[in-house]
């Protein structure tokens, strides 16, 4: 029989990996998609087709939407510095407008395309930045947008947004990712990696990565420049 198909949103970080590897739990033939949006660095790409290719995604594509030519976001300016000494409130320069917005819509298009109805995406509302669309309320009204936008919608094929993540620490994130066989020494989540994939170990992303690696008794795969 046939598999269900199902669309992940794969930057090459720690958590859509893991996002990957549910959804092959789960039963389905998982399509990676990628986005190049204007981020300082490709080191993350190269990891999302490392990625891809290990966790055994159908097919696996890169789109491109340059929201750097707008700048306001460390993660795509480069005269904006990435914070390395913590977060001190609110949300973060690191925040990119928009940016989970425009994969999902992107990721929706696809998975219309391939009779995909369901879409995995790695955001969490717990060992976070407090970035506004990775809470839950954000992808409970994108769903509703989905299925008043699209086609499939309409006709009653129903697309589902899966946030398996959400509310779960990172310490529990890694180890369902190991639990599921994920090699997270293919996986870039570096705010500013260098051109090998080596991370600062400063910035923000470093920190909860390195924190939930030690929470959860597992050793940090992670290659720091």
């Amino acid at each position: 029989m046939t598999k269900p198909r199902a669309l992940v949103l794969l930057s090459g970080g720690l958590d859509s990996a893991t996002c990957l590897a549910i959804a092959r739990a789960e039963g389905y033939d998982a399509y990676a998609l990628s986005v190049e949006y204007g981020q300082r660095h490709a080191a993350e790409l190269a990891a999302a087709q490392r990625v891809a290719k290990a966790l055994g995604a159908v097919a696996h594509r890169t789109a491109h939407v340059d929201l750097g030519q707008f700048g306001g976001s460390a993660l795509t300016d480069a005269s904006l510095a990435v914070p390395v000494d913590g977060l001190d409130g609110g949300i973060p320069i690191t925040y990119v407008p928009a940016r989970n917005t425009i994969m999902l819509s992107i990721a929706m298009a696809w998975a219309e395309v391939l009779g995909a109805e369901h879409i995995y995406v790695g955001v969490n509302a717990v060992d976070y930045s407090g970035y506004p669309d990775c809470r839950p309320a954000f992808i409970e009204a994108f769903e509703k947008m989905a299925n008043l936008a699209t086609k499939a919608g309409v006709e009653g094929h129903r697309l589902s947004i899966h946030a398996p993540l959400i509310d779960l620490s990172k310490a529990d994130i890694i180890r369902r990712g190991t639990a599921l066989g994920v090699d997270y020494g293919l996986t870039v989540s570096c705010y500013q990696a260098n051109d090998d994939g080596q991370a600062c170990g400063l910035c923000d992303a470093c920190r909860l990565r390195k924190a939930g690696f030690e929470a959860a008794g597992l050793p940090d795969p992670t290659r720091y420049a």
